[in-house]
């Protein structure tokens, strides 16, 4: 397994390890409904009474994943687990923004302090940006914010968001790779983040 300084040409692919229990949706428009169609069916399975539910939970993720792939998406992850009756709810998307979406920087450093910059200048608070390294993919950039909850865009969710984004540069190229953790189970939102740096550290270039 290569690690990012010894990449001469830009990787083939990026591979990552997730937990058993995360759902994988291909952002490809050719693949998208019909894993969309099978994760509705195994959220379902069982609940008879609930088509409306089912189509309204189809409709949002359709809606998600189609801004998601415009904005350089190309899977997303979802948590089907579970901590005894309560849903370990959480998400990853994966992306690979245009140059033209991503400031005009290479380096972490730089990309920090610009990131940095932009929460100083509209006044954010509660947002950490530091610069991390990742076991095999190199170094990244960490920004982990906490949102106020959107109900009528997260399907009645009241809680506050943690996201941690983690945006690692491709190697020999000036591109970026972005990791959006997202979780809404505020209670164990420090629990789940210490998940999400898990799996970000498996991140690995092929």
């Amino acid at each position: 397994m290569k690690t990012a300084d010894e990449f001469s040409s830009p990787p083939v692919d990026y591979n990552l390890i997730v937990p058993d229990g995360w759902f994988q949706i291909s952002l490809q428009p050719e693949e998208r409904d019909r894993c969309i169609v099978a994760l509705a069916d195994l959220q379902f399975r069982g609940i008879d009474n609930a088509p409306h539910l089912k189509q309204e939970f189809m409709r949002d993720l359709q809606k998600k994943a189609k801004n998601a792939y415009a904005t350089g998406g190309t899977e997303l992850y979802l948590s089907l687990l579970t901590a005894g009756p309560v849903p370990l709810a959480s998400s990853l998307l994966i992306s690979v923004p245009a140059p033209d979406d991503c400031p005009p920087v290479s380096d972490a450093g730089e990309l920090a302090e610009h990131l940095a910059g932009r929460t100083e200048r509209s006044n954010g608070d509660g947002e950490e940006v530091g610069v991390t390294r990742l076991e095999v993919a190199g170094t990244a950039v960490r920004v982990r914010r906490r949102d106020a909850a959107v109900p009528e865009a997260q399907m009645g969710n009241t809680l506050p968001t943690t996201n941690v984004t983690y945006y690692v540069p491709i190697p020999a190229t000036k591109r970026w790779l972005m990791l959006n953790f997202s979780t809404p189970v505020d209670p164990l939102a420090n629990q789940m983040v210490r998940l999400f740096d898990t799996v970000a550290n498996t991140l690995h270039w092929s």
